[in-house]
């Protein structure tokens, strides 16, 4: 497997957190107390707004484009109703590649628009269609409903590939986060129905193990980060996240699935053989970076061509942030170029 390290810009530093990030923590924390001393609480009413969390995802972010993408609205017919996709495309002629994003948001939150610039610079980047799909969400809609929407997504690209401009042949799929579980759980689809319609995935810091099991290649822990300076930030950025996600992911099953069914957690799949050439990009100071990063290790071993590429002193959702970490650029360079190498 090949594993790249990716170090701060312009810096030698090891085990701390890029200056970009800890600004952007250190003035969250900032606001966070100067909010608490200000604002009268109120009483605790019992109930909880989902939209309320939901409005607290994602982080404005710029169009680093420099060539003009068109953007197209369709709304397609799926298994379980009607699924918006937003459309990505470059200027250039003939049939291109084609990019299923799958935004992130712990499944019950995020929407097209917090991947909207990111999804414009790898239609750029890759020179291709990027089809951004927006699934239905929990706890409204519980698993697989949104699985299923991604899916239905895949299989519409693929048999309707000379509507959009897109090659058949050429079908990959991305996301971050939960996204990146959608992702990788449509690969594994694709290959138990025989469909082979999915040629690589790229997986950004993927959640692929809900259940949490240890295993041959996992067993979470803090001690596995190292940590030289900025701890007052990076570790309840990473325990936060561990905290949170349990909330989301019982949000996302409702106790109607085994959070170590392979379609929930494929980290804990007994067979990843036969599944297409993978990208795995971790941040270095995620929760999810060790599940990540077993997962590549797995793929590896079953025989799937993998490479794995680590963000030294990022943290989680860092491609929301394009125009602000370079990282965030980067990163879609790094699956335009992927795109590239595979369907040259």
């Amino acid at each position: 497997m090949e594993t790249i390290l990716k170090r701060i810009p312009d810096s030698n530093a090891k085990g701390e957190l890029d200056p970009r990030v800890l600004d952007v923590l250190s003035r969250a924390r900032r606001d966070f107390f100067e909010a608490a001393q200000t604002t009268k609480p109120e009483p605790d009413s019992g109930s909880f707004s989902i939209e309320r969390l939901r409005e607290l995802m994602g982080w404005p972010n710029t169009d680093v484009t420099r060539t003009a993408i068109q953007t197209e609205y369709r709304e397609i017919a799926g298994t379980n109703g009607s699924i918006p996709l937003r459309l990505y495309s470059p200027e250039t002629a003939g049939d291109h590649p084609c990019i299923l994003f799958f935004h992130g948001g712990g499944f019950i939150g995020g929407s097209l628009n917090t991947v909207e610039n990111p999804c414009k610079s790898l239609a750029e980047k890759a020179n291709a269609v990027v089809v951004s799909v927006d699934y239905r969400l929990a706890p409204e809609h519980a698993f697989p409903a949104g699985l299923n929407d991604c899916f239905d997504a895949v299989k519409w690209v693929f048999s309707h590939a000379a509507e959009i401009g897109v090659n058949p042949h050429q079908i990959a799929v991305s996301g971050d986060s939960a996204g990146g579980n959608l992702a990788t759980v449509c690969t594994m689809l694709d290959r138990e129905q025989g469909t082979g319609m999915i040629k690589l995935q790229a997986l950004i810091y993927p959640t692929v193990n809900m259940a949490g099991t240890p295993t041959e290649d996992f067993e979470w822990s803090l001690d596995q980060y190292t940590v030289n300076n900025h701890r007052e930030y990076i570790i309840p950025a990473i325990e936060g996240l561990k905290e949170g996600g349990s909330f989301m992911h019982d949000m996302y099953l409702q106790k109607q699935t085994d959070p170590e069914h392979p379609h929930v957690s494929p980290l804990l799949a007994e067979d990843l053989t036969g599944l297409p050439e993978t990208l795995v990009i971790v941040a270095e100071y995620d929760y999810l970076r060790l599940e990540g990063e077993a997962y590549a290790r797995r793929l590896s071993r079953s025989g799937v061509q993998t490479k794995l590429i680590r963000y030294c002193g990022m943290d989680h959702a860092f491609i929301d942030k394009i125009g602000l970490y370079p990282q965030a650029e980067e990163c879609m360079e790094e699956i335009a170029e992927a795109i590239k190498q595979r369907f040259s």
